[in-house]
């Protein structure tokens, strides 16, 4: 009689999430503690696959302890575009909650929505405290025993701020930095962290992210805008919101990041995950000129680019300088040293020209040029010992999806995770059917 009582309360306890609820990564136990979890993005802005990755983390929000949605954007990005899918999720949230009582409630996520700073801080890289930077310090210092997760699919600008505020929370973060792009947006935060934090536990992933849109199995329903139109659109409130964004086409370019602790071994970068799996990084590449030459400056793909540049004798009262390169201007600013300092991550492997405009005559109009190359195949086998615990993209050949380092350590799961969030997205589908 007792075997048959026990026996009906867990399976009691059970039906109240179901499998779907209860199911766990690869290599992850059923009894590990839920993984505390802020994310900050640059919705709204630049590109509109953060919708769809926002999508994509509040289907899954039962499965974690989400602490907090910061808006950290580059460009008009604001929290009211968190609050925009917030909006949508209460619409399916009657039906989601069916399947499992652990999904937070609109209110609850619209409690942790943040607003992150508007632009960056320039060359020192940190500035003001924000209401975002505020948060990811007060989680960090809450006395529960887990790391915190920060999940960055924008600038680092947040981030950044918080360490300079509170340097004392960096043993207790875990960081998945969606880069590239994210990185040059955000470069002078980023170097600021390189510089003054480089014991962060931190995944650098600037090109691996790209596998979860680029290769893999890309076959009949799995392909980019097939998968969308068979699994997502008619999907609820959220499924045809996620429809809405980029023609149809499925992105979701920051969902790397969740997938890293869906199915993985969070801890150990260096083992399979949806996310990815990366090594540890080699010294972080950051070239200073000091005088633009007349051939072009070489620098490994995704490092800093730093023009430190004499001002000359004709000086404005406040000098101001921008780089112009292909769609980017970025603001500049006078050092210690009495230079002008301007900065650039280049995400691609090629040369590019770029223009300084300036209110400065011994700046303005001058042009120059930039090289960027691969690392070299060979570069994980000398980690820096100045950064032990940072990961980033593997540079092998054999783990590249064409010219994305490290990107088919994700493409190889796209069909298991995209299946995954089918099944998820179905169960919506039926719900709402049921309840007409």
């Amino acid at each position: 009689m007792t075997t048959v009582i026990v026996l009906a309360i867990v399976g009691l306890g059970l039906s109240g999430c179901g499998k779907w609820c209860a199911s766990q990564g690869m290599g992850r136990a059923a009894s590990e503690p839920r993984q505390r979890v802020i994310v900050a993005t640059d919705i709204g802005g630049t590109d509109p696959d953060d919708f769809q990755s926002l999508v994509h983390l509040l289907v899954y929000a039962d499965r974690f302890d989400l602490e907090g949605l910061i808006s950290s954007p580059y460009g008009p990005g604001r929290k009211e575009h968190i609050l925009k899918v917030i909006d949508l999720y209460e619409r399916d949230y009657v039906h989601l909650r069916t399947y499992c009582s652990k999904y937070p409630t609109p209110d609850a996520l619209r409690a942790i929505a943040k607003q992150g700073a508007f632009e960056g801080a320039g060359l020192q890289g940190f500035g003001a405290a924000t209401e975002g930077s505020d948060w990811i310090i007060r989680c960090a210092r809450r006395g529960d025993p887990r790391p915190l997760w920060v999940l960055v699919w924008g600038g680092i600008d947040e981030l950044a701020q918080a360490l300079h505020e509170a340097p004392d929370i960096l043993p207790k973060l875990r960081v998945y930095f969606i880069g590239g792009p994210n990185k040059k947006w955000s470069v002078d935060a980023y170097q600021y962290i390189v510089t003054h934090h480089p014991r962060l536990w931190i995944i650098e992933a600037n090109a691996t992210y790209r596998g979860w849109f680029v290769g893999g199995n890309q076959d009949g329903e799995w392909g980019n805008k097939a998968f969308v139109a068979a699994h997502v659109a008619g999907h609820g409130a959220l499924g045809d919101f996620f429809a809405a964004q980029l023609g149809g086409s499925l992105k979701m370019g920051d969902s790397p990041s969740l997938g890293y602790l869906l199915h993985g071994t969070p801890e150990d970068p260096s083992q399979p995950s949806w996310g990815g799996r990366f090594v540890r990084a080699w010294e972080r590449p950051h070239v200073v000129v000091h005088q633009i030459a007349g051939t072009e400056d070489r620098l490994e793909q995704f490092g800093v680019f730093e023009l430190a540049l004499p001002l000359g004798e004709q000086l404005p009262a406040q000098p101001e300088a921008r780089l112009v390169v292909e769609n980017q201007e970025s603001a500049g600013a006078v050092g210690a040293d009495g230079r002008m300092h301007l900065r650039f991550s280049p995400k691609d492997a090629k040369t590019y020209s770029y223009t300084i405009r300036s209110n400065v005559p011994a700046l303005e109009g001058r042009t120059g040029a930039l090289m960027s190359v691969r690392p070299a195949p060979d570069a994980a086998q000398n980690p820096s010992p100045r950064l032990p615990h940072w990961w980033t993209d593997d540079p092998a050949p054999e783990v590249a999806e064409g010219p994305h380092l490290g990107a088919r350590t994700v493409s190889r799961w796209r069909e298991d995770f995209l299946r995954d969030f089918a099944a998820r997205l179905d169960r919506r589908r039926v719900s709402a059917a049921d309840s007409r």
